[in-house]
Formats: C-alpha cells, sequence, structure tokens
C-alpha cells in the first residue's frame, strides 16, 4: 500500500508539473486575448475585412456587385458624386449623379443603395454606360423585376430602381462590363420645410446604423398588418439588424460635390449651412448660387440648408395650382397669425420624457440629448407633472408614475440625467410602452418627449404600436446626432399627433430646444376644417387636419376636377377662439411638380392607413396613383432595359467591395462593439467560455488533490 501510495503520489507530481505548464500557457493566452478585446485590436481587423454585406446592411449610397447565383454583395469605390439642385418658391428639384468605375476584368450586376430626404418623389432614373443611354419606366414592382431578370439572363443591360424605405432606394445595374465607367443619374423633386419663420431641406449624405429587435413586445402586433416598409420582398427587404460596414481608418470616403440655385422669391436676411462650409453668390435679387466652399465634402454627415427672409417680408399664403389632364393639383400653406400670450391660461401638462441611451448615442449624440433634457427640466413649472425613461437594452422609469415638479424632484432628475451614458442595443418598443399606457392623471394636456436618433429597423412594428396606443398623449420627436432616421421619427411625430425637431450639433440645442419647449407650453390651434369649392369631388391630404402649435404652418394638398375655381375657407379654434379665413383660388400661382407632390403625400397616407387596415385594396391605390404620376413607390418601380445584347450568356457575373464612413460623432465600439457583430454577444461568450476553462482545470486539479488525500 504504501508502494502504491508513493507511486501514486510521483504521478500526480507529474500531472501537477503538466497542469502548472498548462496553466501558465493558458493564463498567457487568455492575458493575449482579453488584450485583443480591451484595446479594440479585433474591431481593425473587422473594420478592413473584405466580408461580404446584405442590402440591409448599406449605411449610405454606395454600389455592390453580386455574384451570379449568390444572395450576398461585395461594395465597389465611389468615384464621385455631383448635385444639382433647383429651388423656386416651396418646391426643390433635384439630380443626383453618381459616377463608378468597373475596375474589375469581369461582367457584373451592381446594386446601387442610396439614401433620399423621406418625402422625396423619385420619378427619373438614367444609367450611361460608355455612350449607352438608358432611360426608366415606372412599372408595377413584380413587373419591373420580372423585366430586369429576363434582360439580365440575355445579356442585355437593364437597370431596376426599387424603393426600401420611403427614404432608402436601390438601383440594379445588370452586365456591367471589364473596365466601364457607369454613370447613375436619379431625379426627384420635394417640398421644403417651413417652420418659426425658417426654410430649409436636409439631403442625406450618411444613415446611422440601425438596431432590429429580435422579438419585441409589439412584434406579435404589427405582423398580422405590417405595411410592407419592413416586409421581405425577395432578397432587397428584411427586418435584420442593420450593421453596416465601417472603415475606422478612413474618414475620405464618398466624396460629395454640390451647386445650388435657390430663387426665394423674397430678399433673405440669412442664408445657412448647419454643418457644412458654403459660397454663396447673389446672382440676381432673389437668386442665389450656393456651393460648398472646399469643392469636395466627405459622406460623413448630412446636407442642411435654411434661410429666412427679411423683416415684413415673409409671406403668410402661398397658393400654388398645376393642371394635369382634366384635374388640377393644389397646394395651400398658410401661417396663422400669433395670438396675444398675455390672456393665455397656465395649462396644467403631464410632460414624459423618453430618452435614447443606446450604444448608437455615444459621443455627441448622449451630449445632445442631455443638455436638451436639462433644458426641459428647468422649464417645467409647480403645476406640471413630469417622469423620465431612459432606454436601451433594456427600459428604466426615474419615477414608477409621473410626479409633481417640486424642486426637490426636478433636483433629483437632473442628477439622474447628468449620469446617463450610451451603451447597448436600441429596445425601443418597451420604452414607447411605458411612455404611452401610463395615462393615469387628468391633466389638460399630456406631451411625449422622445429624444432618439432613430436607428430601428422596426419601424412599421412601432408605428402600428403608437397609432394603437396613442390615446390622449401627444408624441413630440427630437431628432438627435449627425445622421438620424428622419423617415421615422417624421412618422412617429405624425402618428403622434405632434411635430419633428432636429438637433445636429451641441451648439444647435438652446435654440432649437427653446422653439420647442414655446410649442408645447402655447396652447394649440385644434378643430381645424378645410371647406374646399367642390367639396364633394375633392381628393385631400391630409386626411385629418392636424393641432398646430406655435411656428407651425397648416399646410393642404387636394386633387379637384377641371380647373379648381371658387374659394377655401379655413377656420379652427385657439383656447375656445374661433379663427377663421377665406382664400380664392383666383390667386393661385402656377407650381409645377404639385401633382406629383400630392402623389407622393397621398402614397404616404396610404400606406399610414394600411398599418392598422392590412394590405387589401390599399396596394391597388398606391400602384394606380403611382403609374398615374411616374413615381416610384412600395409597389412601382423604375425599369429601363438596353435592346442589344453585350454579354455572352456563357460569360458569369462577380463582385467586389468598399468600407464606408460612419456618421460624424459616432463611436465604433459603441455601436458594433469590439468584435465582429452577430445575432449572438459574441463577447460575453468569449469571457464565458475563459472562465470556463478555468473551472474546468480547477476541477481537475482538486480531483487529483482528493485522491492523493484518499
Amino acid at each position: 500500500m504504501p508502494y502504491r501510495r508513493c507511486l501514486l503520489a510521483s504521478v500526480i507530481k507529474q500531472h501537477r508539473e503538466q497542469d502548472m505548464r498548462m496553466l501558465s500557457r493558458w493564463v498567457t493566452g487568455s492575458a493575449f486575448i482579453f488584450y485583443l478585446y480591451w484595446s479594440g485590436a479585433w474591431q481593425i481587423a473587422y473594420a478592413s475585412t473584405d466580408a461580404e454585406v446584405r442590402m440591409q446592411d448599406i449605411s449610405q449610397g454606395s454600389l455592390v456587385f453580386r455574384s451570379e447565383g449568390s444572395k450576398a454583395y461585395r461594395q465597389v469605390p465611389v468615384v464621385s458624386t455631383d448635385v444639382e439642385m433647383n429651388i423656386t418658391g416651396m418646391i426643390l428639384r433635384s439630380r443626383l449623379k453618381q459616377t463608378f468605375e468597373n475596375t474589375s476584368d469581369q461582367w457584373v450586376e451592381a446594386i446601387y443603395v442610396f439614401p433620399l430626404p423621406e418625402q422625396a418623389a423619385v420619378d427619373h432614373m438614367r444609367i450611361k454606360v460608355g455612350e449607352r443611354v438608358i432611360e426608366g419606366q415606372v412599372k408595377e414592382k413584380n413587373q419591373a423585376r420580372k423585366i430586369y431578370n429576363k434582360a439580365k439572363a440575355a445579356g442585355k443591360r437593364a437597370a431596376l430602381t426599387e424603393q426600401l424605405r420611403p427614404n432608402m432606394f436601390t438601383n440594379s445595374i445588370a452586365n456591367i462590363g471589364p473596365g466601364e465607367t457607369i454613370v447613375v443619374e436619379i431625379e426627384y423633386q420635394q417640398l421644403l420645410q417651413y417652420k418659426d419663420g425658417q426654410y430649409s431641406f436636409r439631403f442625406p449624405m450618411a444613415i446611422t446604423p440601425r438596431y432590429t429587435p429580435g422579438r419585441s413586445a409589439v412584434n406579435d402586433e404589427a405582423r398580422a398588418m405590417n405595411s410592407g416598409w419592413l416586409t421581405e420582398e425577395g432578397n432587397l427587404q428584411g427586418s435584420a439588424a442593420i450593421t453596416p460596414p465601417v472603415d475606422i481608418g478612413n474618414n475620405k470616403l464618398n466624396p460629395v460635390r454640390m451647386n445650388i440655385m435657390l430663387e426665394s422669391g423674397f430678399p433673405l436676411a440669412h442664408l445657412k449651412s448647419s454643418y457644412h462650409a458654403i459660397n454663396s453668390t447673389q446672382t440676381e435679387p432673389g437668386k442665389y448660387r450656393i456651393g460648398f466652399t472646399d469643392e469636395v465634402v466627405y459622406a460623413k454627415r448630412d446636407f442642411v440648408l435654411s434661410w429666412t427672409p427679411e423683416a415684413g417680408k415673409q409671406p403668410r399664403v402661398a397658393l400654388f395650382s398645376e393642371n394635369k389632364g382634366t384635374d388640377s393639383y393644389h397646394m395651400l400653406m398658410v401661417i396663422p397669425p400669433e395670438m396675444d400670450n398675455t390672456s393665455q391660461k397656465t395649462l396644467s401638462r403631464e410632460v414624459v420624457y423618453i430618452i435614447d441611451t443606446s450604444g448608437s448615442m455615444a459621443g455627441t449624440s448622449i451630449q445632445q440629448a442631455r443638455k436638451a433634457l436639462l433644458m426641459g427640466l428647468g422649464r417645467l413649472d409647480i403645476s406640471s407633472r413630469f417622469n423620465i425613461i431612459q432606454f436601451n437594452s433594456v427600459t428604466h422609469m426615474l419615477f414608477q408614475s409621473s410626479q409633481m415638479a417640486t424642486p426637490e424632484n426636478i433636483n433629483k432628475a437632473k442628477y439622474y440625467v447628468r449620469q446617463l451614458q450610451a451603451t447597448g442595443g436600441t429596445e425601443m418598443a418597451p420604452a414607447l410602452q411605458a411612455g404611452l399606457n401610463n395615462q393615469v392623471y387628468d391633466q389638460d394636456i399630456r406631451q411625449v418627449i422622445f429624444l432618439t436618433d432613430g436607428s430601428v429597423g422596426n419601424e412599421a412594428e412601432l408605428f402600428v404600436y403608437i397609432k394603437q396606443h396613442l390615446g390622449n398623449s401627444r408624441l413630440f420627436t427630437v431628432g438627435i446626432g449627425s445622421a438620424p432616421n428622419s423617415h421615422f421619427m417624421r412618422k412617429v411625430a405624425e402618428f403622434g399627433r405632434g411635430t419633428f425637431s432636429y438637433i445636429g450639433n451641441v451648439n444647435d440645442v438652446d435654440e432649437i430646444m427653446r422653439k420647442l419647449f414655446r410649442k408645447l407650453e402655447t396652447p394649440l390651434m385644434s378643430d381645424l376644417v378645410v371647406d374646399f369649392p367642390g367639396s364633394n369631388l375633392v381628393d385631400s391630404w391630409p386626411e385629418r387636419i392636424p393641432d398646430l402649435y406655435d411656428g407651425e404652418p397648416l399646410l393642404v394638398f387636394w386633387k379637384s376636377p377641371g380647373y379648381g375655381m371658387g374659394e377655401i375657407r379655413i377656420h379652427g379654434k385657439r383656447q375656445n377662439i374661433t379663427w377663421e379665413n377665406t382664400f380664392p383660388m383666383s390667386l393661385a400661382g402656377s407650381g409645377k411638380g404639385i401633382s406629383q407632390l400630392w402623389a407622393r403625400k397621398k402614397i404616404s397616407e396610404l400606406m399610414g392607413r394600411q398599418l392598422t387596415q392590412g394590405r387589401n385594396g390599399v396596394r391597388k391605390q398606391v400602384i394606380e396613383i403611382a403609374l398615374d404620376h411616374h413615381l416610384v413607390s412600395q409597389y412601382t418601380s423604375l425599369v429601363a432595359v438596353d435592346i442589344t445584347p453585350v454579354r455572352s450568356i456563357a460569360t458569369s457575373l462577380t463582385k467586389s467591395k468598399v468600407p464606408v464612413n460612419l456618421p460624424t460623432g459616432q463611436h465604433y465600439t459603441k455601436i458594433f462593439g469590439r468584435l465582429p457583430q452577430t445575432a449572438t454577444p459574441a463577447g460575453m461568450q468569449i469571457i464565458s467560455g475563459l472562465l470556463l476553462l478555468l473551472l474546468g482545470w480547477l476541477a481537475r486539479w482538486k480531483l487529483m488533490y482528493w485522491r492523493v488525500r484518499s
């Protein structure tokens, strides 16, 4: 027995020595892995990997190639982007021209993905390859795709423009030869925004990577009546998480040139670009030529241009008409007169602030949001109730229910806000539920203020929830950051019967939030009604006139048979004071493009109706309107086919890739983490695996120890 014990002890000693050597290697290896993880070295490797990318993963205007038989894509460099804009009155007409080069030695199918303003009416597309120019025609979506696929298979040059979201489109270009240069031209028009005495527009040049939750609390409700914004159609539209490939070592991708001709119709007091240096030249009274100071800028943040009329030159009414066939189309914008605030009573309010603290808000965005929220808390009066809800991967409420705005509660809230940090995912649905479901107090007004960059991919589900659970609340959105999801933010405000504001720079917070809070504190104009001439035959937008807030215009579009004579009457109430006005149609000016703007607004309204009513009937109406006005929509596309085959059927197509810019002010690791992003938390799994290895080694050592003891 002693001999066996001695032999066993010798064996155990050898195992211990082996185990110590293994432990040393394990500790060294673990330390190296942790170094890579925390230093971010893997993020560099991932950022520069020549990996395939899905259509949802594109973060800005990009050209991608697809191999024949493959569902994945690779991006190729953008040679140049040229934007020409002509602004007349309230209408902006834009031509977007991007030039690409197929640097490969193979034939390719190219997929060009580009963001546009969410209200853009896309009506023209042409592809130039060498000396050939291919014009697009609008067809029903499935028909257009069949035409395109047939031409592609036959070796003919073809192009297809489709809508992914109201603010995201794609061009598919088939049979591009080796070394050929491709010029893609897109034309669209949009309505300018008027707010607080200022005209403006925003041209998107980058998109914040979007987060899509796995299965949210509102998914089951929305799935039965999906709008089509997130439906799976072919391989171009899906609700998978949007994780764009980003080159964090190169911020000079996708150069943009811009030339703007502005015909305001009145002398200007101010003309400014919010985030880019510009040169402006007045060519004649009321006309200006505008361009970038540096000639070229890189697509890292949205371009915003605004202008203000000289004092006393601000038009109070804009009325334009366009005749098309046997119908006429009209647009009316009215700026209601200001009312004497001294006679207004103070309304009791419940104000709920919802603030996004997810990873995409890291950097300047969370600074802007904190500053805006602190400013809002400072403006609450003692008669108001309030609460704060923050969300990222989880939702947290400052109070279980809204509390009175006492000095003690305000100080507690300010301390809470100053500690907010941005990290994690964007689980927005639970926060909206908490903000809208907790309506228990009898206040005059209940206002929910939503501060976020809108970086989500499940927009339709959230729209459904807001439409069904808004109750007596009003939902106001504040877009934060250099490239917020403006389509989502504007539609949330529309469904929430509130307004949308945009903060792109921390220096803008005071001015923009002061204007917003003034609106919230100013009694609104409600019960608005527009009486059209020949009302029984008029097709108008919006279907329901929204409440108006201080500085907001009344805007309506309508279609009528004939030439639209007679007069329009508008009436509403503000603190039980009746306001009304009439406008004779004989004052209407000529407005080219009004018909397409009406069509775009009408399609948007129908798509919103589809959220709760389903597709039956809506799809047919959308197709009819889009075909009549030559517009790309959810159910129509632009397709162009050359008649001459250029590629042998025996020759296959191929693919390539390039990374893109991360929007200004955002942090790569806060959005993507330090490891390649998948459907699982890779970093946590690696740490868990290392801990399990350590536990296994300790268990083995302990077992050997007890064997010696026994």
